[in-house]
């Protein structure tokens, strides 16, 4: 009797032991799953509360110690960002209107605005802006000859944007990109703040919380564009496959339920891209070139090749879509351009370059007004003022670009994989006869 009552409640220990070690594995099962998510989380927790305390710091600095003058500081930093958010408003909605004359100012402004950029980093005379005017200089003129090599371009990218923006929910659109921007000003603004707060320290420590705060700027203003584009392009794939209409509502509750996949392609594909993009450039320099110097040029073919299976921008119709991962969306979006034989399209596609361009001349604008008027008031802040102005413009355009961005998207990757539906015209197959006929 005595053995079996010692032996009796086993089975109900063991049933919820077993339960315990489930919910434990099912806990990091989660934290697994959703790790980057949780990790933006809490590096937002944390960099809100450091921008809170930089902030303080700055005010308390320049009421006391008078070394930081927070009033020619924030005045410049928020006019800059306004005037940024409202250029990129500018930007986005004048491509629905009139997609012909943003293409071409934006390719033929961005080069001269940039030298100019370039040229007042220059003048200021600090190692900093030195060093920034070479990057800026050497920008522009790349941007010159690049704008000068894809002119004959410019017609089918211009009809790609008509076709794309069609069937524009033009309120929801309007209302949409003003909160956002009017969001990431705030942002920015208050980013820019805390920046000048850790530079009236003038210490090591002041640097790396500039550097961490700018690292977290340039994700959360990637994660911010590309939630854009996965609930944006939802929204229109399904109007260009099937002629349905998606509510704002369902596609953006797809796009939080994609963080995680957002969170990881806001890191890996910036990178990729860049990757690709150097690999190009360097086939593009080597050409059949047998030399020393360009003996890595089979190696970056491989990996510009290899580099877009794994993360490219397309990714994130599926992503929103049907809730893929962000190497499955790549892979699956890249092999069905493949199999309808338009990735050359594709690769011919001045989407994110006029986006790029966009996002280059107002940055270009707002680093020269807050770097003018900086000199003009506190030199010694001429500098860093314009460099911040300049990274925030950019950002600032490329979020409010991103619905143009995900439009194009949406359109390519829904004719991929229909391309007889009725939906269409003949541009990408009257495209693609003319990128045949340039290379004969």
């Amino acid at each position: 009797m005595e053995i079996v009552a010692a032996q009796g409640p086993q089975p109900q220990q063991s049933v919820s032991l077993r339960n315990k070690e489930i919910e434990k594995k099912g806990k990091w099962s989660f934290i697994l799953n959703n790790f980057f998510q949780l990790l933006f989380y809490l590096h937002l927790l944390l960099i809100f509360i450091l921008e809170l305390v930089l902030t303080f710091h700055g005010l308390v600095s320049s009421s006391r110690k008078h070394r930081f003058d927070a009033k020619n500081w924030y005045l410049q930093v928020l006019s800059s960002t306004a005037l940024a958010g409202i250029l990129g408003y500018i930007c986005q909605t004048y491509t629905t209107v009139n997609a012909n004359r943003i293409l071409k100012a934006a390719f033929w402004l961005s080069p001269l605005l940039t030298i100019i950029y370039g040229v007042l980093l220059v003048s200021i005379g600090t190692p900093v802006s030195v060093a920034a005017s070479a990057f800026a200089i050497l920008s522009s003129i790349l941007q010159a000859l690049y704008s000068c090599w894809v002119t004959p371009r410019f017609e089918n990218a211009v009809k790609i944007l008509k076709v794309s923006s069609a069937y524009h929910p033009t309120r929801t659109n309007a209302a949409a990109v003003a909160v956002i921007l009017f969001a990431g000003v705030l942002y920015s603004s208050f980013l820019l703040a805390a920046i000048g707060g850790a530079s009236a320290a003038n210490t090591k420590s002041g640097g790396v919380f500039i550097l961490l705060l700018l690292v977290s700027f340039i994700w959360t203003m990637q994660l911010i564009k590309n939630m854009i584009q996965v609930t944006v392009s939802h929204i229109k794939y399904l109007k260009f496959a099937n002629g349905e209409d998606a509510g704002l509502k369902v596609a953006l509750n797809s796009a939080v339920n994609s963080m995680e996949s957002i969170c990881i392609g806001s890191i890996s594909i910036p990178v990729l891209v860049v990757l690709r993009g150097l690999a190009r450039g360097v086939r593009w320099v080597s050409g059949d070139v047998d030399e020393f110097m360009f003996s890595c040029t089979s190696c970056c073919a491989v990996i510009g090749s290899r580099a877009i299976l794994y993360a490219n921008r397309w990714c994130f119709v599926h992503v929103g879509v049907y809730n893929k991962g962000i190497v499955q969306a790549s892979s699956d979006t890249w092999e069905i351009f493949e199999r309808v034989g338009i990735q050359e399209v594709i690769d011919s596609d001045l989407t994110s370059a006029f986006c790029f361009f966009c996002g280059t001349s107002v940055g270009s604008a707002c680093g020269i007004m807050a770097g003018s008027w900086a000199r003009a008031t506190h030199e010694d802040y001429a500098a860093p003022v314009s460099i911040y102005a300049f990274l925030a413009g950019y950002f600032l355009v490329r979020v409010a670009m991103a619905w143009i961005q995900a439009s194009v998207t949406a359109y390519y990757v829904a004719y991929a994989e229909n391309p007889r539906s009725q939906q269409f015209d003949n541009t990408i197959p009257n495209h693609l006869q003319w990128l045949q006929r340039s290379r004969a």
